[in-house]
């Protein structure tokens, strides 16, 4: 009796998820998989509805596997594939970002003229901008550009502000007439950022124009966060007369600029020396401004973020806090934590006004803005964090003060970090073991082999003793610098202390014992991990193995 069909998808995705666990590197295709499904015997039930059962859902997150699969389901004779089963694996490779297999197949799509459904252009485009990969995202759009609508509102949004943000406006413009001709609604995500951009070396008419035809569709923007954006992007370029000008056309659009697009003008016009012109522009604003609406900015930045739009994010909350316009704490820990990854001088702007309005970051944002400060290699300002924290009390529990640690001991800031652990002790609290192994870890890395033995000293006699990591980062450090009789010790004390060695610890010890020619004790050190695992010691027999080859 034949099995169902979803009764043969669930037995084929198991059979070769098992298969590929047993391959190395795990999860990938390899010809053992094409053997497990010949014993299968589903030859005669393929089928391109099998294929794409098979793929979706149960290989939707194994690319390598889905991959695989389709390709060798063509293999049979009189097979082709038809839009369904291309429709899965597409959707398995957006997933994981396979851009190249993508192009592939849809180059195959193309040339067979097969019809796929709107949602795989959909995942593909949107797979595209998440992988910042914007102008391949736009030609695929392109190519299916009929579809806008089938496609939806989401995706177009996210396109047109992708394409205008990183510079692309004029691929941003075609996506945007395509939206306007197919009936697309805009939003303020898509047609704000992109006429942010544009604006600033477009003719006023034209920006007028684009406004317009915006107003005639049914788009869900909000007006005064359009004018603000438009205001902001032409002061930003010195248009500020055509700026002026534009707030009048703004407002008789329906478009209400708030205080802050008159406080931008104002501020632009200052920065030049035109005295009569601020006085023009306060006079409008205490005449016809409107207050911003918190909220409506709160909703417009968690959007830029949550789109990887963090340039504009960025912007827009430095046009905020200049001007001390409200803002939320959750909208000051989102920027904070974000902006920091691509500047971290604004973070810290961002930080620094959070604090000016008593106000701190959550556990998670310290976390961000340490990290990234920490792959800027911005020592001094991740200090300057600390110390305008501790000087706040904000350090008053184990979890937030062994952040700061860690961080300080990415920086290399060891005497800093050290003076935390001391400040901890003498605040009640005990440090952790995960703590003193960063900091040993930090010594090592530096160099600082006199402090890394203090430490390891102290971490005995206050009580805290020490754990497989702490003799893992020493025994690496001994190891590689020559100090093969301190790792031996290291070693023997570990046992000594029933703290079973690992295969880090048995790699380190068996590489330095090699370089220093002490073949005897690495034989001994290596039937010691056979003795305690025999799994253990195949793992490292291949890095054993090679070092004796160069004996």
């Amino acid at each position: 009796m034949k099995p169902s069909a979803i009764e043969a998808a669930i037995r084929i995705s198991r059979a070769l998820i098992a298969a590929s666990n047993q391959s190395r590197p795990t999860r990938s295709w390899s010809p053992s998989l094409e053997q497990t499904l010949h014993r299968l015997g589903c030859h005669e039930l393929l089928s391109p509805s099998l294929v794409a059962r098979v793929i979706d859902p149960f290989l939707l997150h194994h690319h390598s596997l889905a991959l695989g699969f389709f390709y060798w389901a063509s293999q049979k004779p009189g097979f082709a594939h038809t839009s369904i089963s291309y429709q899965s694996v597409l959707k398995s490779l957006s997933i994981s970002r396979q851009f190249n297999a993508v192009e592939r197949l849809l180059k195959d799509v193309k040339a067979q003229k097969i019809v796929l459904d709107s949602s795989v252009y959909r995942s593909v485009i949107a797979s595209h901008i998440i992988g910042k990969r914007t102008q391949n995202a736009f030609l695929i759009f392109n190519e299916v550009s009929a579809l806008s609508r089938e496609i939806g509102p989401d995706t177009c949004n996210s396109l047109v502000a992708a394409l205008a943000s990183d510079g692309c406006v004029v691929y941003a413009q075609r996506v945007f007439d395509e939206m306007i001709h197919h009936g697309v609604p805009l939003n303020s995500l898509g047609f704000g950022v992109f006429i942010w951009r544009f604006c600033r070396n477009a003719e006023l008419g034209t920006t007028l124009s684009l406004l317009d035809e915006v107003i005639k569709h049914a788009s869900e923007i909000n007006g005064s966060i359009i004018a603000l954006l438009i205001i902001h992007g032409l002061c930003q370029v010195s248009r500020v007369s055509e700026a002026f000008e534009l707030l009048e056309e703004l407002r008789s659009r329906e478009y209400k600029p708030d205080f802050m697009a008159y406080r931008i003008v104002t501020e632009a016009f200052r920065l030049k020396g035109s005295v009569a012109e601020v006085e023009k522009v306060l006079k409008k604003k205490r005449k016809l401004g409107v207050a911003p609406r918190e909220n409506d900015y709160r909703e417009f930045i968690f959007v830029l973020i949550s789109e990887r739009r963090i340039p504009e994010a960025k912007e827009l909350g430095e046009v905020i806090i200049n001007g001390n316009f409200p803002i939320g704490n959750d909208v000051l820990n989102a920027l904070v934590g974000s902006v920091s990854s691509i500047d971290p001088g604004s973070a810290m702007l961002f930080f620094k006004f959070m604090i000016s309005k008593e106000s701190f970051p959550t556990l998670l944002t310290l976390s961000n803005l340490g990290r990234n400060l920490c792959k800027r290699g911005k020592a001094d300002e991740l200090l300057e964090v600390f110390h305008i924290l501790s000087s706040r009390n904000y350090f008053s529990d184990l979890e937030t003060y062994s952040v700061m640690v860690s961080f300080l001991c990415k920086a290399g800031r060891v005497r800093e970090a050290y003076g935390v652990l001391q400040e901890m002790k003498k605040n009640g609290l005990d440090p952790d073991i995960s703590s003193y192994n960063c900091l040993m870890e930090a010594c090592c890395r530096e160099d600082l082999l006199r402090p890394a033995k203090r430490l390891w000293d102290e971490m005995f006699a206050s009580g805290y003793g020490v754990n497989l990591k702490t003799y893992n980062i020493l025994i690496q450090k001994f190891s590689e610098i020559g100090q093969i009789q301190e790792a031996q010790w290291l070693f023997q004390h570990m046992l000594e202390k029933g703290v079973n060695p690992d295969a880090t610890t048995y790699t380190s010890l068996l590489e330095g014992l090699c370089q220093e020619k002490k073949f005897e004790s690495a034989f001994e050190v290596f039937k010691k991990s056979v003795e305690q695992d025999v799994m253990l010691a195949n793992n490292i027999k291949y890095i054993y193995s090679l070092h004796l080859q160069r004996r």
